[in-house]
C-alpha cells in the first residue's frame, strides 16, 4: 500500500495546482470534511466547512482578473507530524490592467492520509482588494461588520 503525501508534499501540489490554475486538483486535495479558516477575511466568509464550500468559494474567486505565482517559499516542520507551516508570497499581476505587486502569505496546514483537513490562511487581502480598486468597498464592508 503506498504511503500518503506528507503535509509538505501535499503543500507543493497545492501551490503548483493553484499557480497552473488547475482547479480541480486544487480541490480534489481537500478531504471532504476539510475547514479552511482565513481570519483576516473581510467580505469573504472566514470560515468555510466541507470540499463543496471549499469548491463554490473557489469558484467565486476564479473569475478574479488575478494571475498567481507562488514564489520564495519557506516550510517549517512542527512538533506534529500532520502539521506545517508555509510562508511565502504571490507575485500577482492583474490580468484587466498589467499591474504586479507581492503579497505576503502564511499558511498553517494540517494533512491527514494525503489529505488538508485543515488550513488557516493569513493572505493580504487588503493590497490585492486595493490593486483591483477594491478597496472602497472592502473599508465599507469592515466598517458594516
Amino acid at each position: 500500500m503506498p504511503v500518503p503525501a506528507s503535509p509538505r508534499e501535499v503543500f507543493e501540489r497545492h501551490l503548483q495546482a493553484l499557480a497552473e490554475r488547475n482547479w480541480t486538483e486544487f480541490v480534489d486535495q481537500y478531504a471532504d470534511d476539510a475547514v479552511v479558516e482565513i481570519p483576516f477575511a473581510v467580505t469573504t466568509p472566514k470560515r468555510l466547512a466541507g470540499r463543496a464550500e471549499i469548491q463554490a468559494h473557489l469558484a467565486r474567486a476564479t473569475d478574479a482578473p488575478l494571475v498567481l505565482s507562488p514564489a520564495n517559499t519557506m516550510v517549517h516542520d512542527t512538533g506534529d507530524p500532520e502539521v506545517i507551516i508555509a510562508e511565502f508570497d504571490y507575485h500577482v499581476t492583474i490580468t484587466t490592467t498589467g499591474q504586479t505587486l507581492t503579497v505576503p502569505n502564511i499558511q498553517v496546514f494540517r494533512v491527514r492520509a494525503g489529505k488538508i483537513v485543515a488550513t488557516r490562511d493569513y493572505h493580504d487581502h487588503v493590497s490585492v482588494a486595493a490593486a483591483l480598486g477594491q478597496l472602497p468597498a472592502l473599508v465599507s464592508a469592515a466598517t458594516a461588520a
